[in-house]
Formats: structure tokens, sequence, C-alpha cells
């Protein structure tokens, strides 16, 4: 009996195999995956809440609503005619606040009107006493 361990007699050498094995790294994944599938539904319970649904309410237009509206400049207009300062429109809407039923206050502010503009105004009607302060907006693009 006999091996032969060394090299041929023959001079040839054996060619060296370059690939790589990859059914060891399939078996990582594999082990990975299933660890990954069954963790995930673990990871994304939450409470359970009613969100709020989205819907589009016809604004009711009445004759004793207030409507103010905000410009670009930050500019207040009661209806058209334009408040000076908002000491005025405070006036303005405390004498309104008298009245039983309140009137609602609807707000238009320009879409590049500055936020501390609006929040003025808002501002002004908790000042006078509004109970109801509304924001009038367009409606989004069907899509």
């Amino acid at each position: 009996m006999s091996m032969n361990v060394g090299s041929d007699s023959s001079g040839d050498e054996e060619e060296v195999n370059s690939t790589i094995n990859t059914t060891p790294l399939v078996d990582v994944m594999l082990v990975l995956l299933i660890i990954f599938l069954i963790t995930i539904p673990v990871v994304t319970q939450s409470i359970t809440l009613e969100l709020p649904k989205e819907k589009n309410v016809v604004t009711v237009t009445k004759p004793e609503n207030i409507l103010l509206a905000v410009s670009k400049d930050g500019d207040v207009y009661w209806n058209t005619h334009q408040i000076k300062d908002i000491d005025e429109l405070v006036s303005l809407l405390t004498e309104k606040a008298k009245i039983k039923p309140q009137p609602e206050v609807h707000i238009r502010g320009d879409q590049g009107a500055r936020y501390e503009s609006i929040g003025r105004v808002v501002f002004a009607c908790q000042r006078a006493g509004i109970a109801k302060v509304g924001f009038i907006t367009e409606p989004p693009p069907n899509q």
C-alpha cells in the first residue's frame, strides 16, 4: 500500500481553487432572515389608537360670523376694511363677543403670511373673549 503525499513525479502541480465557498454565507444569511422575521412583529407593536379621519367640511357662512383676513404683508382686514392695529381689532372683537350667541371668527391667512401675523390675530381673539375661532383653507387638489 502506497500513498503519494507530495507532488506528482511527473512535475505537474495541482491548480489552486480560488473561488469563495458561499455555502456558509448562505447559511448565516438564512439564520439572520429567520431571526428578523421572528423579531420584527414584536418591535412594531404599538398602542391601539383611533386616529382622526380627514374630511372636507363645507363652511356655512352666517351673516353674524366675523371674517378676518391676514395678507402676506401682515395687514389685517375685517371683511374688506383694513384694521390699523391690534388694539383696534381687540376693541371691535370685544363688542362682538358680548352678543348672544357669540359669533364665530373665521381667519383667512395668505399662504405667504408669517405665523407671527396670524398668531397676533388669534391672540386678539383670545383677549376679546371669542370662544370659536376657525381657519379657512382651500381643499387639496384632486389627485
